[in-house]
């Protein structure tokens, strides 16, 4: 992840994405290398017509997604492409994991593409199936595993939900995180136990600040220590289980910066994703999704000043759609997601072009197994009073 450290700098306040001490604005992507790639790109989408359908993730960058046919997060994407059987093409820019969860809903006569395979997610990587059923077998050494049950996030590979799947577990995004964990605790009764993958972060806040456990009922599962780096007596005494792993973005963010915008500008609102860590989610004024942040910055008032905590690419993009608000990235620290910035335009066409030629390039595909299972899990979710689509 390449970083750099800049001072905090308004992203927007009608000045095209500039302070208004004209410095450019903290990491501007340079331009294509090849000025004719967008002419290429809107050619080959052209041709292809009702064949391909192309789904953007909200953190792709600017030169990607404006060739989306529709933007979201990583599960409304994939039920976006289930709902169009037509096309026989789904070309997913986003990261390994939302591209298998597109394969899981969508026909068998649809392909799934990623332009990229190098485009994964650190924190989906942060939990191998291999880990996850080894702490399941220590949890049945501990003679809990039986009133455990698995919950993992979106933001996970498609075999760590099909182990939910397996062992009656559910999957949940950031909407809905509370709504599946409260499912999880009513099977099997007041003892049961939640264990909480990929993300440390997201459980451990939608348990305490939402649901009213303390951090006392909360341990973490350190896959690369010996029997997880805690004992039989604290896995039986603990409510939720988190595993140790995090977003490499969101867990950047730190309490030191919002009390340093808090000092620079008295009437910022803080608006963070959960995925950030809890010292930097009790400091904020509002915590929600994707779609949640999106939607509070559309309803603000003109002349408010917003610092968000999430992806830089989304933050860019809501201080050019808002240029009557003051919009600044919650860290002085340039910090894109990585592996969504590997989905660029000379990867796009080359993805593109290919299908014109007739050659299907860099498809995903679940196996039968691990997708029935995954999908179960997935079912569960779906199935929830009050559920949400929504990331």
């Amino acid at each position: 992840m390449t970083t750099v450290d800049l001072p905090l700098l308004p992203l927007g306040r009608g000045t095209d994405l500039s302070s208004e001490r004209g410095v450019e604005c903290p990491g501007d992507l340079p331009a294509a290398s090849d000025p004719d790639l967008v002419a290429r790109a809107q050619a080959a989408k052209a041709a292809l017509g009702d064949k391909v359908f192309v789904l953007g993730h909200h953190y792709q960058r600017d030169e990607v997604i404006q060739f989306a046919d529709v933007t979201g997060d990583s599960f409304k994407l994939a039920r976006d492409a289930a709902a169009r059987p037509e096309a026989e093409y789904i070309v997913f820019c986003g990261v390994h994991f939302m591209a298998e969860s597109a394969d899981i809903l969508t026909g068998p006569d649809q392909q799934v593409i990623l332009p990229d395979l190098a485009a994964g997610c650190s924190m989906a990587d942060m939990a191998r199936l291999t880990q996850v059923e080894m702490a399941w077998e220590a949890m049945a050494e501990a003679g809990i595993a039986a009133s455990v049950v698995p919950v993992t996030y979106m933001n996970s590979s498609a075999d760590i939900k099909a182990f939910c799947g397996r062992n009656g577990g559910v999957v949940c995004t950031s909407s809905n995180a509370e709504t599946a964990l409260t499912w999880a605790f009513e099977q099997h009764g007041p003892d049961t136990k939640v264990l909480f993958l990929p993300d440390q972060h997201l459980g451990r806040n939608t348990a305490v600040l939402q649901m009213g456990y303390s951090l006392d009922d909360c341990v973490v599962w350190d896959p690369h220590r010996p029997h997880g780096g805690l004992t039989d007596e604290q896995l039986r005494d603990a409510k939720m289980i988190l595993w140790k792993g995090h977003c490499s973005v969101h867990g950047r963010f730190s309490p030191e910066v919002v009390d340093a915008l808090r000092a620079e500008i008295p009437d910022i609102n803080i608006l963070v994703h959960p995925e950030c860590r809890h010292e930097v989610v009790l400091k904020a004024d509002l915590v929600g999704s994707t779609e949640f942040i999106i939607k509070t910055i559309e309803a603000a008032p003109a002349g408010s000043a917003w610092a968000i905590g999430t992806e830089l690419n989304l933050v860019k993009r809501l201080a050019a759609a808002h240029p009557d608000k003051r919009i600044v990235f919650l860290d002085k620290t340039v910090c894109y997601c990585s592996t969504m910035n590997r989905i660029d335009l000379p990867h796009f066409v080359w993805a593109m072009e290919s299908l014109v030629a007739g050659t299907v390039v860099n498809r995903i595909e679940v196996d039968p197994d691990t997708e029935r299972w995954a999908l179960l899990a997935l079912e569960r979710m779906l199935a929830l009073p009050g559920r949400t689509a929504k990331d």
